[in-house]
């Protein structure tokens, strides 16, 4: 790894010359100045950010916070704010709580002895007292707070949508699966869901998970099946819940999506390679991230903030584990 002293010695200066050249602090001579950033490009040096943003005091590190990287909402999540945070010409500090408060609160801890100048967090601590204290500006992502700036998708619209979807395509005996209580997004899918189908003259069945692990996923969808043999349609928590569901069926040997429908939510990359392809509620995961980046720039530069919420539509998306609409009755 190439040091400053390597650049120091390849452009026959000291170690404070270099350091005033890359940290625009204090004079050099313009032939000097050429010569250190020459021999920076040709060593291809890259100053430490952090120890940087320590000794300018200044930083363009922000903290990104996600629940579950195995699951694969999250990755696009991430891939909006950093794309749109590299514009700025900022670098993410990652950490991944597994829905553990106190993990969550080392990660904090971690960024804030990092110098970072702003937080994005998608965790799912309803508490939220591990924020309470900090200094610098946080921006949620995926979640809802009155107390902070949020970015989420429609959650309780897509429920919505998926329960009118599935009984238009002729379902009359669904089960839902409620996704985990102290996820907020999954208790407003449900709620959405519920609310269609108390108002419809279908027969419906709740069953409730406690988490979205493909691992507990598989244990649920033999248990649905168990429970409710007769059920015609599925609405998941989320795509991992819904391609369980999908696996459990085809081993079965029900036909999708004849025999049963599902519907998924999120719309991961995954889904549309699954066979038959899932029908999912698309949650616009990338354009979410980019939006939580652009909020928390505007913050840390003090700009005025129009919007504190901002909330992104979501789409059904029509594959084949749900039947065609006959528009010809």
């Amino acid at each position: 790894m190439v040091t400053i002293r390597d650049v120091a010695k390849k452009s026959g200066v000291s170690v404070a010359t270099v350091s005033r050249v890359l940290n625009a602090n204090g004079y050099v001579h313009e032939d000097t100045r050429k010569k250190v950033m020459a021999a920076v490009a040709e060593l291809k040096y890259s100053p430490n950010e952090v120890a940087r943003s320590l000794y300018k005091k200044k930083s363009k590190l922000v903290g990104l916070l996600l629940p579950d990287i195995t699951n694969p909402f999250f990755p696009q999540l991430a891939r909006g704010v950093e794309d749109e945070m590299q514009k700025g010409g900022y670098r993410i500090l990652f950490g991944n709580s597994d829905e553990n408060a106190e993990k969550e609160l080392d990660y904090l801890n971690t960024f804030i002895q990092n110098n970072v100048v702003g937080i994005i967090s998608a965790t799912n601590n309803k508490a939220k007292n591990n924020y309470k204290n900090l200094s610098i500006p946080v921006v949620f992502l995926d979640r809802t707070s009155s107390d902070y700036p949020s970015v989420y998708a429609d959650g309780k619209e897509g429920g919505r949508i998926a329960a009118q979807e599935i009984v238009e395509r002729g379902s009359k005996r669904i089960t839902i699966l409620k996704g985990p209580a102290h996820i907020q997004p999954a208790q407003d899918r449900f709620q959405g869901a519920l609310e269609v189908l108390s108002q419809s003259n279908i027969d419906f069945h709740v069953m409730s998970t406690t988490s979205f692990a493909f691992e507990d996923a598989e244990k649920w969808a033999k248990e649905l099946f168990a429970t409710y043999p007769d059920t015609d349609g599925v609405l998941a928590s989320n795509d991992i819940v819904a391609t369980a569901v999908l696996h459990e069926a085809l081993r079965l040997g029900k036909s999708i999506p004849k025999e049963l429908q599902i519907i998924g939510f999120d719309d991961v990359p995954q889904s549309s390679l699954l066979f038959p392809s899932l029908s999912t509620i698309r949650q616009p995961a990338y354009e979410m991230g980019k939006e939580a980046a652009q909020l928390l720039v505007k913050i840390i530069n003090q700009e005025k903030i129009q919007q504190q919420q901002v909330q992104l539509p979501v789409t059904f998306i029509d594959r084949n584990t749900t039947r065609k609409v006959d528009t010809n009755g």
